[in-house]
């Protein structure tokens, strides 16, 4: 596994041993606490160089590739889209060439929901009924099918490392599995999550009681249970699927919910969405408070239906797990 010091990593690695697998995790310094007890360090120093890998992937049947260069608040690189395609794109394909030469059997590539694009509102996508109160609304949501619409170089890099290890898995044979999650929360969550967990938890009036749209999100244990099926479900070779936890909440919703696990009151109250993004505009926060009124949501049906795959938590579970951690 690589990226196994992660918040993702973390959680798969003990998952992962306690049913029984022999687990190599790469690590960039050789300490073996920085890991789950159990699991076998493996120094790497950078992802793109391809002569480092011989030594980890001899007996190895899996690759789980959670690696990757992530969004950064503020970036030093002089060029970010060039390194975002050296690590995201290069490491990737380099790590799939070396497993299928040992022999690997199948690679399973951690890739994001935002290789379709930001927002499912108002574009061409897939829709179907949910069930609201006393009656139903459409909702838009990306799907498999979907022609991916990445928007930033981080989505674009995830994009482009999935087509080349698709060219790789065609050409070796070694089997390929793509999963896109929208945003991950549980313990050990940071980013924006823990902002908005700290906002909640301080008390602060948020103006978002009127914004009615929908995002989905995947509490990490359930995102580990969708890994571990693609790891021994064959029917996953070779697919590409979304995860989430079948929950899509608006904001105010979410705020409830994270409040309501927190045990604080939820200090919402209205304000007009135009203002709202001009404001954020103004204030350069355009892209949050996109994330805070837009819709963001996935169609989980592939997985469902192919594999028997269904989030084993709940959203009011994985939230209250999170607050626990936080709390603590």
């Amino acid at each position: 596994m690589t990226g196994a010091t992660g918040f993702i990593g973390t959680a798969l690695c003990k998952r992962l041993l306690e049913e029984g697998l022999s687990v190599h995790g790469t690590v960039r310094f050789l300490d073996p606490s920085i890991l789950p007890r159990g699991v076998a360090p493996v120094q790497l120093e950078s992802i793109e160089k391809k002569g480092e890998w011989e030594t980890i992937l001899n007996d190895t049947d899996t690759v789980v590739h959670l690696a990757a260069r992530v969004h950064a608040k503020k970036d030093s690189a002089s060029n970010p889209f060039a390194e975002y395609r050296k690590v995201n794109v290069m490491g990737s394909e380099r790590l799939a060439l070396t497993a299928a030469e040992f022999g690997v059997k199948r690679f399973i590539f951690m890739s994001s929901a935002k290789v379709n694009g930001e927002r499912t509102e108002g574009k061409s996508r897939g829709q179907r009924s949910e069930v609201r109160g006393q009656g139903s609304v459409s909702k838009q949501f990306f799907s498999e099918e979907d022609v991916p619409e990445p928007q930033d170089p981080y989505a674009v890099s995830k994009w482009e490392a999935e087509q080349v290890l698709h060219k790789n898995s065609d050409e070796t044979g070694m089997e390929l599995v793509v999963l896109r999650p929208p945003l991950v929360y549980g313990p050990g969550v940071k980013a924006n999550f823990l902002k908005l967990m700290k906002i909640v938890d301080k008390g602060t009036p948020l103006p978002l009681a009127k914004i009615d749209n929908r995002r989905s999100f995947i509490y990490i244990e359930n995102l580990v249970d969708a890994v571990l099926t693609c790891i021994k479900h064959s029917g996953s070779a070779g697919q590409t699927y979304f995860v989430s936890d079948n929950e899509d909440v608006s904001t105010p919703e979410l705020i409830r919910k994270i409040a309501s696990a927190l045990k604080k009151p939820a200090r919402l109250f209205p304000f007009p969405k135009l203002l709202l993004f001009i404001l954020g505009r103004i204030a350069g926060k355009g892209a949050a408070v996109d994330r805070l009124i837009g819709s963001l949501t996935v169609d989980i049906s592939k997985i469902r239906s192919e594999l028997g795959w269904k989030p084993p938590f709940t959203m009011e579970h994985g939230l209250r797990e999170t607050a626990k951690w936080y709390l603590n």
